[in-house]
């Protein structure tokens, strides 16, 4: 069972456009240095309708973007009362969010959803965290404190012609402050129930052309319940409980008024227990009791506006993830399970943005990257697993006239693992009346497979280097997995009652469904190996048909709601039976979510979360959870204080009953937390 070698590779990528960007499309090509760092403010992005960045590359009013989209703003962020940045998802409609075990978090968009989040891209500020292993993101690991986000761009949809192979369902952009927005100190300290403690301090600096922003931040969290009645945790060992340690900084370097540079750092720490402290014969042969993390970045971006009609911008980033665990399986005979895992990410990419003709403007662009993957437990071999790939892109916008706004793009991209692929995507947008438009639009997406799905050899070995037990095959080579989508949406603003409104409704086909099958091996007489060995394949098809409606509803300065409602269809024609029970089960035929704040006289502050979910399967290693409602909290006062301004915030989370998440063990209960955030 021992893998052939190193692989190696190449093909083809991008990212999102800066903000700095932006700027000088809406302004005016900077005046003055400096002046587009002092001029950033929500009130650029947060006018009548939202402008978004993510969809196309092109800075966009979310009626004109060619894709579905959720902003999710600071505003929101603070009412919500939630410190997890994948909690946020909570505020999409579509989205289902679940902490699993042993410190990650998994997320789904329109079902499909396991123990990773394989479908949909992540960036933060146009750099990748989707890990090239398990095709997850590390949400616990991530160098960044909620505090230092500006924004969150979610599109609703595949989106490979402007983000690449793996933005397959959905894109999630996280968008961090500039260090002009940020000048001074903060400091903010959290305390509360379940052991949450946090702790982030920031400070901000510079002046004229060179500001700098240096955040770090100390969280420590308890998920869940101990004691779990009815499972064979009773004994009140199962837990979760993370310390995660992180640093981050930023620079922002005006060299000229046509060109500036950026400059991102971050490193972090987790010290993580998790599971079960059951002996190993009773627990999973694979479940760490403690895991030691650590990650790190450097992200820099050098960005040129050379006229009126052209800017272009080029970024290279590293980033590195390290997870150390071990734990004793008991088979035969102890076996020590050494989970060690390191991956790495490089990347460079050009994006050059240009208006062609007062109705005509455009993107285009390239990126190279190499990953690497190193873990002997789980490819049973001590290399190091490579590939390179390579992309390019472009994307167009004509306004044929002021009713109809046609736009078309592709990707084309070179994957180590399945090759040359091609991600179209055409949309027209008509307006039927002033801030009224209808999209039309169709695309093409491809996901290409993790380095597990295609090599994972999870084997246990003895100390003799006998084989304990396999629980995974490489696979006979996979295709990718193909999504064709279809939707027709409405965003709407209705001016008088300051009320946004956007429906989605769409319908997608995926084919080359890759999903886990029992391999055909056969164990040698006798042998104590299970037999139950698993191999990804590529099984079938998949459908989902569906539609979702969100709305944002700001009547006076005092008031703002938010709302969403997602129903959703799944069915399945695979290889494997269980998929085509669970498939259908794996996202909640109704979800909403409910977000109201409100301000109150001298400082004060009040809002209120509801989410519900139908029940729901997460896919592989998770369960059957029932349908729940949760009902969060938030009283907050703003004072100023000799020159510093503060805030108070007592926070309850889920104030109703308790309810599972991923798993029916996973038990989130009531809980109470208090903040206090300084700013001067």
């Amino acid at each position: 069972m021992k893998h052939a070698g190193v692989r190696r590779v190449s093909c083809l990528r991008q990212t999102p456009v800066h903000p700095l960007i932006v700027l000088r499309l809406l302004g005016s090509m900077l005046a003055m240095p400096g002046l587009a760092l002092a001029a950033v403010t929500e009130a650029d992005f947060f006018g009548e309708l939202p402008v978004v960045l993510s969809v196309s590359r092109l800075s966009q009013p979310v009626s004109e973007a060619p894709a579905a989209v959720t902003v999710i703003d600071q505003d929101m962020i603070r009412a919500s009362g939630f410190r997890d940045i994948p909690e946020l998802l909570r505020l999409v409609p579509g989205f289902s969010v679940s902490y699993t075990a042993n410190n990650t978090w998994t997320a789904g968009y329109h079902g499909l959803a396991d123990a990773y989040s394989r479908r949909f891209q992540v960036l933060v500020d146009g750099r990748s965290i989707y890990s090239p292993h398990y095709g997850t993101v590390y949400w616990t690991d991530l160098p960044l404190a909620i505090d230092d986000i500006e924004r969150i761009e979610v599109v609703r949809g595949p989106n490979a012609a402007i983000h690449g192979a793996n933005a397959f369902v959905a894109v999630i952009n996280i968008i961090t402050k500039t260090a002009a927005q940020v000048p001074g100190k903060f400091a903010s300290v959290q305390y509360g129930e379940q052991a949450m403690r946090g702790l982030t301090v920031r400070q901000g600096g510079g002046e004229d052309r060179l500001r700098y922003r240096v955040t770090a931040s100390a969280q420590q969290r308890d998920r869940f319940e101990k004691h779990v009645v009815g499972t064979v945790y009773d004994d009140g060992s199962y837990f979760e409980a993370s310390k995660t340690y992180f640093v981050n900084g930023r620079l922002d370097w005006q060299l000229a008024p046509d060109s500036d540079v950026m400059l991102q750092f971050g490193l972090s720490q987790g010290d993580w227990k998790g599971g079960s402290r059951l002996p190993a014969s009773a627990r999973s042969y694979l479940q760490p009791v403690e895991q030691d993390s650590r990650a790190l970045y450097l992200h820099l971006a050098y960005h040129k506006v050379e006229s009126k009609r052209r800017e272009w911008r080029v970024q290279a980033y590293h980033t590195q993830n390290r997870f150390d665990a071990d734990t004793v399986a008991n088979i035969g005979g102890p076996v020590v399970v050494d989970q060690y895992l390191m991956q790495s990410r490089s990347n460079i990419e050009l994006q050059v943005n240009e208006q062609w003709m007062p109705d005509l403007r455009a993107v285009w662009g390239g990126e190279a990257r190499r990953e690497t993957v190193k873990s002997p437990q789980s490819y049973n071999s001590g290399d190091t697993f490579s590939g390179e790939l390579a992309r390019v892109f472009g994307n167009l916008e004509w306004r044929v006239n002021k009713h109809v706004l046609l736009q078309g793009g592709a990707m084309l991209e070179h994957h180590y693992f399945t090759g040359t692929d091609l991600s179209p995507r055409v949309a027209a947008n008509f307006t039927v009346m002033p801030d009224h438009v209808v999209r039309v639009g169709v695309s093409r997406a491809y996901r290409s497979p993790t380095f597990f799905e295609e090599e994972g050899n999870q084997v246990l070995l003895r100390d003799s280097g006998a084989l304990a037990d396999i629980f995974t095959v490489p696979s006979n080579g996979l295709k990718p997995e193909r999504i064709l989508s279809r939707e027709i949406g409405y965003v709407g603003y209705w001016r008088p009652a300051r009320l946004e409104l956007d429906i989605r409704l769409f319908k997608d086909r995926i084919d080359d469904f890759i999903g886990q099958q029992k391999a055909d091996y056969a164990a040698d007489p006798g042998s104590i190996i299970s037999g139950n060995e698993f191999q990804y394949q590529n099984l079938g098809l998949v459908q989902s048909r569906g539609g979702e409606l969100q709305l944002r509803w700001r009547p006076v300065r005092e008031l703002d709601v938010s709302a969403h409602y997602a129903r959703v269809y799944l069915s399945a024609d695979t290889a494997r039976q269980n998929y085509n029970i669970d498939i259908p089960r794996s996202a909640p035929r109704n979800n909403w979510g409910l977000l109201a704040n409100y301000r109150l006289d001298s400082g004060w502050e009040a809002s209120v979360g509801a989410w519900r979910s139908d029940a729901v399967i997460w896919l592989t290693e998770g369960d059957l959870t029932r349908s729940y409602v949760r009902v969060d909290a938030r009283l907050a006062k703003r004072w100023k204080w000799q020159g510093t301004e503060v805030e108070a915030a007592l926070v309850g989370q889920n104030l109703g009953d308790d309810y599972e998440e991923f798993r029916n063990t996973n038990v989130f209960s009531r809980r109470v937390y208090g903040s206090l955030a300084f700013t001067w």
